[in-house]
Formats: structure tokens, sequence, C-alpha cells
């Protein structure tokens, strides 16, 4: 075989086998590289558009929390190599979409916009708590305004939100007034009633499930309208309670609990005292039902 020939094709060889290689490596890894190109989002890992940058070019619902897995920060500058979940202070929106950051994984919890073009810093809320970023966002309602269908409403206690309190929280805690209309959030069958009394010895529970969920949503603590009962069929955004105190201790610390279980179910998972967390997190379920987990 003549040598210089045999050379040649074994150049033309090396030369596929590096194309061929080249096309393999993911679109993705690509595109993230540490500069903030149009059609990205990108974290900083500084305020005000400092530091190293992430860019993203879609949707991510976990960003992993240490390396090897972890989206990092990959642009020169202050923070390079960090992992980006609970470590952003300021982003830039490069793409056309208003892109909406997360203080939880898969999209949930407390929630800040960015319009299309906007730069920003993370509010006190999401700075170094950020743990996924959603594109294009859907119309969502918060928790609280449909709970209440009012204004004023607020989360007093996240899913496994203790901080005073041995054990671990099963569902969210919301609280307005003491007498607040309660709506039901999510249709169903109702699986249990007691109405219970006010003081902590008198737990009340509203259990409904919803066959196609394969999921109940469980009310606590609240005084149950006498017309709900065991077996009725409520419907999403149905008046079923007013909000009380009954299993509370005080008045003023009157609230709503609000807690999903997987499965047809008539009570709601220990909280107090017990150190085992049997259900899932919600914040995905939330969202799927057109919720803001706020």
């Amino acid at each position: 075989m003549n040598i210089r020939k045999g050379l040649a094709v074994a150049g033309t060889a090396l030369a596929v086998a590096t194309s061929i290689l080249g096309f393999s490596s993911p679109a993705s890894a690509a595109a993230r590289d540490g500069d903030c190109d149009s059609g990205e989002f990108c974290y900083y890992y500084n305020s005000n558009q400092e530091g190293s940058v992430s860019d993203f070019a879609a949707s991510e619902n976990d960003y992993g929390a240490s390396q090897p897995e972890c989206f990092e920060f990959k642009g020169e500058g202050n923070g390079k190599g960090v992992c980006v979940k609970n470590n952003a202070a300021s982003v830039w929106n490069r793409t056309d979409k208003t892109v909406r950051v997360y203080f939880n994984s898969n999209f949930g919890g407390a929630s800040q916009d960015f319009a299309a073009g906007a730069k920003g810093n993370l509010n006190s809320t999401l700075k170094n708590n950020n743990a996924s970023h959603e594109f294009g966002p859907g119309a969502r309602t918060d928790l609280s305004d449909a709970l209440y269908k009012a204004n004023g409403g607020r989360i007093t206690a996240g899913f496994d939100g203790y901080e005073t309190t041995p054990g671990r929280h099963e569902g969210i805690d919301f609280a307005r007034s003491i007498g607040s209309d309660v709506y039901a959030l999510v249709s169903g069958r109702v699986t249990n009633v007691v109405h219970g009394s006010t003081g902590s010895g008198g737990l009340s529970t509203i259990a409904i499930y919803n066959a196609s969920l394969n999921k109940t949503v469980i009310y606590l603590h609240t005084a149950p309208k006498a017309g709900v009962s065991r077996g009725d069929t409520i419907s999403r955004g149905e008046l079923i309670a007013d909000e009380s105190w009954r299993g509370v201790g005080s008045s003023s610390a009157a609230h709503t609990h609000v807690e999903v279980r997987n499965g047809e179910q008539t009570h709601a998972s220990k909280s107090v005292g017990d150190p085992v967390l049997d259900n899932p997190d919600p914040s995905a379920f939330w969202r799927s039902q057109g919720y803001n987990e706020r």
C-alpha cells in the first residue's frame, strides 16, 4: 500500500471520527458556556449582574445540590464552579418569555417573575434561595387567594416547615382571620367530616377524595359548614367551612391546615411529635392544579 495514500485514508478516518464525536455532545452542554447569550436566562452569583454566570436555554425543575451533578456557575468571576441552587443573587432574562424563579424545586414555593429582557436582583425571599425556574409560566392562582377567595390570606407554616414544634409538618398552614370563608381547592367526594370544637382537644376534619387524581385533600381546624356531609360531592371553589381554631390551643393561632395525601383517606397524618414524613411534597401537585404555593 502506498504510504502517502495510507496516511491520507487514516487522516480522513480520523476527521470522520472527530466529526462524529463532535455531534455526539449534547446541544445543551454547548449552550451552557458561562456567557449570557440571546435566548438564555442567566443567573449571577452576585447582585447587579456581577460575578460568575450560569446560563439556561429552557426551564429547569431541579439544579442539583452538589458537584458533580449540579448545574454550576460557569462564567469567569466570583462564584465560578459553585452550584446554582440557593446561591444566585441576580438575573438577566434574555429570552422572549417571562421567566419565573421558584424557592423550591419542581416549580414550588415562593416565586418571582422576570419579564422578557429584564435584569434584576432576586428579592429577599429568593436571594440565595433559588431551586428552579420556569419559562413562560401559565397563569396560576395563589393557594391563599383560592382558599379564602379574598385578600389577606398567608402561609404561616410550609410543608415540613415546623420551626419550633417537634415533628414533621405534613401539610401547609394558612391564616386569614377567624370566620373567614374557606373554599375547596380541589373537587371530590367527602370521605370524612369531624366538627370538633375550639381549643386544643377539639380537632376538626374535612377530607375530600378526588378519584381521578387519587388524592385526598384534608382541611383541619375549620368550622365545617352544616351542609357538608360524608358522601357529598364537592366542587372546586365550593364553600365548605369557616376558619376557626378547632384543635388549636389559642384563638390567636387560628388557621387552616391543608394536607394532600395519596389515595383515599379519612384522616390527616400525624405531625406533632412524629419524626416520620408520610406525605409527599405537594408543590408539584398544586402546580398541576393551577396554583402557586403561596
